[in-house]
């Protein structure tokens, strides 16, 4: 698992590639996400364009790192969703868990509608 982290005003958007499965990208995933908030980060935009396979425990870590970050006063969002995960989120009813987007820039104002709320 590869996670790249860039700032865009007040979203911190992490850029993941490869497979988020047990043992190889679940711990990274985690230590970015406390990294973060410890950072004071508040806004975390997740782009799984890049993330080819998720199994169990991949998908436990995100809903763990999403309710690390409501804990936290903050807000995870997703983005670039493959269908194949698309499809997973919805089998495993946390569609509804998670706000996801088709593209960044759509995502990018779902932040500033809160901020302006």
């Amino acid at each position: 698992m590869k996670i790249e982290e860039r700032p865009v005003g007040s979203v911190v958007v992490l850029d993941l590639a490869g497979r988020l499965v047990a043992g190889e990208g679940v711990g990274q995933l985690k230590d970015k996400i406390n990294s973060l908030i410890l950072q004071g980060t508040r806004q975390i935009l997740m782009n799984l364009a890049g993330v080819s396979y998720i199994d169990s425990n991949g998908l436990g870590e995100l809903v763990a790192a999403h309710t690390t970050m409501v804990r936290n006063e903050g807000q995870i969002k997703l983005v670039n969703l493959t269908t194949r995960v698309q499809d997973l989120l919805a089998i495993c009813r946390l569609s509804t868990v998670f706000e996801t987007f088709d593209s960044e820039a759509d995502a990018l104002r779902s932040y500033e509608d809160v901020i302006a709320g």
